[in-house]
């Protein structure tokens, strides 16, 4: 903590081999990799005066139904002790949520599906970033470099945008 608040953009609280082997196993771990982010550090608009948002996540088996809202709680309060205290509100959604939401994510899955070697490099088409619409790319989580990897995806699609649109419309809207 830090004047009340988490001092940084993003922190990951906890997390080893043993927590993603117990979510690649069907069960959600006690101590759970949780990723947490205080986005009214930059944005203050997210919150009243004063006030402040956090928004934190942990990986559980997909399609899970279990409510993991205290593991996630009791990560965050071991790295930031007081954390708790400072609930006023809690929105939780659960995987079931999110696919309910969009139906592209598949049991609550927010990177698009697996990402074994293969899909590394052809997710989700040989076609990486393009359509079969002109000018038109895609640039989601399910596209490479995969979730997790939070930008990057679109900003490939840009350069591929870019690259392919010069001397078009597109290419002189984006400069």
């Amino acid at each position: 903590m830090c004047a009340g608040r988490i001092c940084a953009r993003r922190r990951h609280a906890g997390g080893n081999r043993r927590v993603r082997k117990s979510s690649l196993a069907g069960v959600a771990h006690d101590r759970p990799f949780v990723l947490v982010t205080q986005p009214t550090l930059f944005d203050p608009t997210r919150a009243p005066d004063g006030q402040h948002t956090a928004w934190g996540y942990c990986h559980v088996p997909n399609g899970s139904l279990e409510d993991v809202t205290n593991r996630i709680e009791n990560q965050i309060e071991r790295f930031a002790p007081g954390f708790r205290d400072c609930i006023l509100a809690r929105s939780v959604l659960q995987p079931t949520d999110f696919e309910r939401h969009n139906a592209n994510l598949v049991g609550g899955d927010i990177s698009g599906g697996a990402a074994d070697l293969r899909q590394l490099f052809f997710r989700p088409t040989r076609s990486l970033y393009r359509t079969a619409l002109p000018n038109v790319f895609l640039c989601s989580s399910s596209t490479p470099p995969g979730g997790g990897v939070h930008g990057m995806c679109g900003y490939h699609a840009a350069q591929v945008a870019i690259r392919e649109s010069s001397g078009s419309s597109l290419k002189s809207g984006l400069q």
